[in-house]
């Protein structure tokens, strides 16, 4: 889940809907040079990369943005203690400092709805929401106004409020297309995962019926 988080940043900060989709129409052949710069990006070197939900996903991601020369900080929505090695911040500084903000919390009373538009307001205009966790702890209509107003850059979800998602999805009236990345909840679904969760099942139901 942690790589799935990376695929989402990457292609929205590097822009590669865009630089994709230069590339097939045709733009690129006889470009004037090389490199076509029309849509800038940053290093994540140096940025600030917060996280709600530090748990076993939540720190891999923090370990993996580290290597990438990102400051990580995290917020507990259960108020937990903090974390050695990490740095724990309030919410209110996790929404002001993070360039890029990944949630991966489980779904409870401290989280649900609690990315609304009080916490996009508070973001960076800049800023980038990863979401890995759970749909309901982003209010949808809320975030699709922020991208809208432009009051954070983009979004990549990879879970929804409703799944399969809804006709009625506020999601489907975001204008720039470019800004906002949604995959099917596929994040957990690498073929070695989805062997690893058989291999499980099957124990267990050997288990159950004390079969050796």
């Amino acid at each position: 889940m942690a790589q799935h988080t990376f695929a989402m940043l990457f292609y929205l900060l590097e822009n590669l809907r865009y630089y994709d989709d230069y590339v097939k129409t045709g733009g690129y052949i006889n470009d004037r040079i090389f490199t076509h710069f029309a849509r800038t990006f940053r290093e994540m070197n140096g940025m600030t990369w917060g996280i709600l939900g530090l748990g076993a996903i939540g720190r891999r991601v923090a370990d993996i943005a580290g290597m990438f020369g990102a400051r990580v900080i995290y917020y507990s929505a259960s108020g937990a203690p903090a974390q050695d090695g990490y740095h724990q911040v309030d919410f209110d500084t996790l929404l002001a400092k993070s360039d890029i903000l990944s949630i991966h919390a489980p779904l409870n009373e401290y989280t649900e709805g609690l990315m609304n538009a009080d916490a996009f307001r508070k973001m960076k205009s800049d800023a980038i929401l990863l979401n890995a966790g759970r749909g309901p702890i982003i209010n949808e209509a809320d975030l699709a106004d922020a991208l809208n107003s432009g009051e954070i850059r983009a979004a990549g979800l990879d879970v929804l409020s409703v799944e399969p998602m809804a006709k009625d999805s506020p999601f489907l009236n975001v204008r720039d297309k470019e800004r906002l990345f949604i995959t099917p909840h596929i994040a957990w679904a690498a073929v070695e995962a989805r062997q690893r969760l058989m291999k499980i099942i099957a124990g267990q139901i050997k288990d159950f019926m004390g079969v050796e």
